[in-house]
């Protein structure tokens, strides 16, 4: 079989590729040898895919359906196989290798419902099943784990966050507002949980043991309110087309932070960053559509 890359992935990989990266070019024969190793039956690789991993649809030598999912390393492997395995199928999908002796930057995950997610549903109950399935994952992380914080991940992107408003003055005020929230949220962390880290209707697919489970995690620990953060701005093309775009963020916000029993204030203010965040990091690559989306969004906050 040719494991040729979809676009969507090879875009956006091509985007955060640092120099002399290979691995886009090694990807056919690495997809190859994990497939092999594994004795695996290829069904297809799942188009469009996602922006920083190749999903092939496979079965198991005992006709199980699975999912091989290959990712370079900077988007961080091996730190969800270790959250997948901690959170042992309560809530998200179930992890079908164990951590020893696996291949680097390959799992192999239970199959669920590829095309099906929770994005489908209309919007009032995605937002209900979403924030139901977020809940569960929210525990307490291994005693001695090796996953970022939301301070050290915050740190790292408020730095290019700085960069970028020091070279663009049109973003300096909402960076400014995103950098100065950050600071007053780390100051008192009212949690120390294990987060999805980037979660949102389209990463919770339809399974057979449950309804709903979560996929594609790069896990944080820290506070609830920053993982429900990025669940606010869902179908942020859809708020932006409304005239009552901001009163309806307010009110989801208002809605989320009730339902899942967190800090109205803190889901705000992290609201905030992850949208400014995501939206310079999309102009400083040339996504100026998603840039202006993101941003106006942000400036309702």
């Amino acid at each position: 079989m040719v494991f040729e890359p979809p676009k969507r992935l090879v875009r956006a990989l091509g985007e955060t590729a640092p120099e002399g990266d290979d691995w886009l070019e090694r990807l056919p024969e690495t997809a190859r040898e994990a497939v092999a190793q594994r004795e695996l039956t290829v069904e297809r690789v799942q188009v469009p895919g996602g922006r920083s991993s190749l999903v092939v649809l496979v079965r198991t030598a005992d006709g199980t359906p699975a999912v091989l999912k290959l990712a370079p390393r900077r988007a961080r492997p091996e730190s969800e196989r270790a959250a997948l395995a901690h959170w042992g199928g309560l809530g998200a999908v179930r992890l079908l290798e164990p951590a020893a002796g696996v291949t680097e930057g390959v799992l192999l995950l239970e199959r669920l419902h590829p095309d099906v997610s929770v994005r489908s549903l209309p919007e009032a109950k995605a937002l209900l099943e979403a924030a139901g399935t977020l809940r569960r994952l929210w525990v307490d992380p291994p005693e001695e784990h090796g996953f970022e914080t939301v301070a050290e991940r915050t740190e790292r992107q408020a730095r290019a966050m700085r960069a970028s408003a020091a070279a663009d003055p049109e973003v300096a005020p909402l960076v400014e507002a995103a950098l100065t929230a950050r600071e007053e949220l780390l100051a008192a962390p009212p949690e120390h949980r294990l987060l999805h880290g980037t979660f949102r209707q389209s990463k919770v697919l339809s399974g057979e043991r449950t309804p709903w489970l979560a996929v594609g995690p790069d896990p944080v620990v820290g506070e609830h309110a920053f993982d429900l953060a990025r669940l606010v701005r869902d179908r942020v093309e859809d708020l932006i087309a409304q005239t009552s775009g901001a009163t309806t963020t307010r009110r989801r916000v208002k809605r989320l932070a009730e339902s899942l029993e967190v800090d109205r204030e803190r889901l705000s203010g992290w609201t905030l960053f992850r949208a400014v965040e995501s939206g310079v990091r999309a102009r400083r690559v040339g996504r100026e559509q998603d840039a202006e989306l993101l941003l106006e969004f942000a400036s309702w906050l």
